[in-house]
């Protein structure tokens, strides 16, 4: 290939010219610019909207049903559909859709018309209360791993009011979209929200139960809340097209490492390139518009990775702006000219994305304890108990389950960046801070004495408590779950993955902790004489029965491996195994029994997950032979064809040994190698993809076909290194890291 048919060089000119996109935000009648706080959540008919569109009773119903967590009473369902017909229709939408989550990671939709024929064929805009609750949509093609046959078409999908309804606008089409939960023809729950929903229910019971055992009888109601900080990587949209491997498996199978990477640390919270800005500006535009509370942007660790964090939501409506943080991040950066890439290791040796899930829990509709944040420490020697027993609560659940935990975070794109030293690693352990840690070791080490429990919490420094938590605790960037301050941060969660499962197995598992400490303390308070007592007997139980899921060191070395093996937490570091933890005994017990779900329901979130796993794995090794046959050797024997005509026209003109010859020798050495290893990986690929146990298959993948991946892509890469740049095909790491 010549240096002037190259796409490469021609991508490259091109993009020189290219000029950030100018976003217009929103003008009042004067011409004055909008602030974000005047036109935040224009697209979503949300409290705002329904106060002023719906007549008090009604808005009085519904406000109920969502602060109480109740269903939508059928009674009211016709006038709030009429409310939001005539919205949207003010807005120029004509189409409706329920916007669901299944089981493929993604969102779904199926839309309709409001238009309509009445009993004299006139044409008429229509959108019922029964349309509005529930729709029909076909289920056969979404997988349920084996909780239907593919003939059983029928699913319904219900409105989940606790999400208010928005309007999508795209391509200058706009759709009303109602968030919905997916459920099949006999109620088994085919998507990721039904799940979080009970797993929401159960969590609010398990805490204000205990809150009332403490006495907090006025608490009604504890929703876990969640902000998910979500990276990702921009490279331009024509080099992502000319990297087959990128638009089929969302990562670069093979590539080169370029002399700068990530190594000068100048990336991280450095000057936002202008063309990214301007990307970021629009993506924020469109967010704010559907209410989506994005608050900071930045410059993450490696070359074109960035990052947006949201302002803290209930756990539900939080996971539906994920969703719709990720579909505005890919469609705005198509309009720039850019790739939104939300795999998690799409470039290998920088660092990969995660989506930190900041985690707490808090009182709601409760009258003075509305509002209040159970992991902040309070202001009283009791509120700081109550804190700590929170604590404890989410310690149990998180030492009980922590194999649970890691399998809600299991991906083929998690194994990439799971276990190296620049993520959370597959163990997982907690992390709570000097101060939180020495307060919890002073408890367990406190001897059980007379004294009153006022006492022993002053003695203890709890009471000061409030005075030392806030910012007392440093940031540890390599633990998978760490306190920090008024949070647990989830670090573990894969950038591409919806929060909705993880968060769903982690709200049942802390669930399942409170359940422990209640139990527990209200055996202590049949025997001691003051609650604060018999809080603090719990406290330094749970104490030592946990202490070996905390961790303050470093998770990334080697002595922490062994350490954790001595104490018996799991070290699950491939997909497969990882994903058994959800179909123990514990955990079916735990999940069943708590009705998060049903065993049927368990099985099927197994067998999706194992097959996703494959999946994607065997379309990363066709796609791998693909480049191999098509892209790397062709181009590698056509240099070197030029190579030796260069070295025998030197030959002839009397040279004994020449640069061209050394050159083309080592090319044909490499190209014999990749043609063997390419071979072998074609034939490991066969021999696991043999296997009818699903569960052999996957573990063959992520053993011997990952290693045979990783053989071919260093042949392949070193050829990179020695192919001349204008007749190699394929847009390199130099090239596609570096926007300006």
């Amino acid at each position: 290939m010549s240096h002037g048919t190259s796409p490469r060089f021609d991508v490259i000119f091109d993009l020189k010219n290219r000029v950030p996109r100018h976003v217009e935000v929103p003008r009042d009648e004067q011409g004055r610019k909008l602030k974000i706080s005047e036109y935040f959540g224009v697209n979503t008919f949300g409290l705002t909207q329904m106060r002023d569109k719906l007549p008090s009773d009604v808005y009085a119903k519904l406000r109920q049903t969502l602060e109480h967590g109740k269903g939508l009473d059928k009674e009211i369902a016709g006038v709030v559909a009429h409310a939001i017909k005539e919205w949207a229709l003010s807005r120029g939408v004509t189409h409706f859709c329920h916007w669901f989550q299944p089981q493929t990671g993604s969102t779904a939709e199926k839309h309709d018309a409001f238009l309509t024929l009445d009993d004299q064929k006139t044409p008429i805009e229509k959108f019922s209360g029964a349309q509005l609750i529930q729709s029909e949509p076909d289920a056969s093609s979404f997988p349920s791993g084996g909780m239907r046959t593919t003939f059983e078409a029928r699913g319904y999908t219900a409105w989940d009011p606790s999400s208010p309804v928005f309007i999508m606008e795209m391509g200058g089409v706009s759709t009303l979209c109602v968030p919905s939960v997916f459920i099949s023809y006999h109620g088994d729950a085919l998507d990721e929200k039904t799940a979080l929903v009970r797993s929401v229910e159960v969590l609010s019971n398990r805490a204000t139960e205990l809150l009332h055992t403490i006495g907090l009888t006025g608490a009604k109601r504890v929703v876990p809340t969640l902000g998910a900080e979500q990276e990702y990587f921009l490279i331009d949209r024509a080099f992502y097209m000319l990297r087959p491997d990128l638009v089929m498996a969302g990562r670069t199978l093979l590539g080169g490492q370029p002399p700068k990477g990530q190594q000068l640390e100048d990336h991280y919270f450095g000057s936002i390139p202008a063309r990214v800005l301007a990307f970021m500006a629009e993506m924020e535009h469109e967010l704010y518009k559907l209410g989506v509370p994005v608050k900071t942007r930045h410059n993450e660790v490696a070359p074109s990775q960035f990052e947006t964090a949201p302002i803290f939501e209930e756990v539900n409506l939080s996971t539906d702006h994920n969703q719709l943080t990720m579909e505005v991040l890919r469609k705005v950066a198509q309009r720039h000219g850019l790739a939104c890439l939300l795999h998690e290791k799409p470039f290998a040796g920088v660092n990969g994305s995660g989506k930190h899930n900041n985690w707490s829990m808090m009182i709601t509709g409760s009258g003075e304890l509305d509002g209040q944040n159970l992991l902040d420490p309070g202001k009283t020697p009791h509120q700081n108990l109550r804190f700590l027993l929170v604590t404890m609560a989410v310690l149990e659940g998180v030492h009980a389950h922590a194999g649970l935990l890691r399998a809600g975070i299991a991906s083929s794109g998690n194994d990439h960046r799971l276990g190296a030293n620049e993520a959370p690693p597959a163990i997982i352990s907690v992390f709570m801070g000097d101060m939180l840690s020495r307060i919890l070791d002073e408890i367990e080490q406190s001897g059980r004495g007379s004294e009153s429990g006022e006492a022993a919490v002053i003695r203890l420094g709890v009471a000061k408590l409030p005075e030392v938590m806030k910012d007392n605790t440093d940031r540890n960037r390599t633990s998978p779950f760490a306190f920090t301050g008024n949070k647990f941060e989830f670090r573990a969660v894969g950038s591409s993955a919806s929060t909705a499962f993880p968060i769903t197995l982690l709200n049942a598992a802390v669930a399942d902790g409170f359940a422990k400490v209640t139990s527990a303390l209200k055996a202590k308070m049949a025997t001691q004489k003051s609650t604060d007592a018999a809080i603090l007997e719990v406290l330094r139980d749970s104490i030592v029965r946990t202490k070996g899921v905390r961790f303050e060191g470093n998770n990334y070395s080697d002595e922490w491996v062994r350490e954790a093996e001595k104490r018996g937490l799991p070290n699950l570091r491939k997909t497969p195994e990882a994903l058994k933890q959800l179909v123990t005994e514990s955990s079916k017990k735990m999940l069943v029994s708590s009705g998060v779900f049903s065993d049927a329901e368990l099985a099927s979130r197994f067998h999706v997950r194992l097959e996703r796993y494959v999946k994607d794995v065997a379309i990363e090794v066709e796609t791998l032979v693909q480049l191999v046959d098509t892209v790397v050797l062709p181009a590698a024997l056509e240099y070197h064809g030029k190579l030796a005509e260069g070295a025998a026209a030197a030959k002839a003109a009397g040279f004994a040994a020449t640069p061209q010859k050394e050159s083309a020798d080592r090319i044909a050495h490499l190209c014999d190698l990749l043609q063997t290893r390419r071979k072998g990986l074609v034939e490991t690929f066969a021999k696991a993809d043999a296997h009818e146990d699903h569960d052999a298959k996957a573990a063959a993948l992520s053993t011997e076909v990952a290693q045979s991946m990783m053989e071919v892509r260093r042949a392949c890469d070193e050829l990179e290194g020695l192919v001349a740049d204008a007749m190699w095909p394929l847009p390199k790491y130099r090239e596609m890291l570096f926007l300006s």
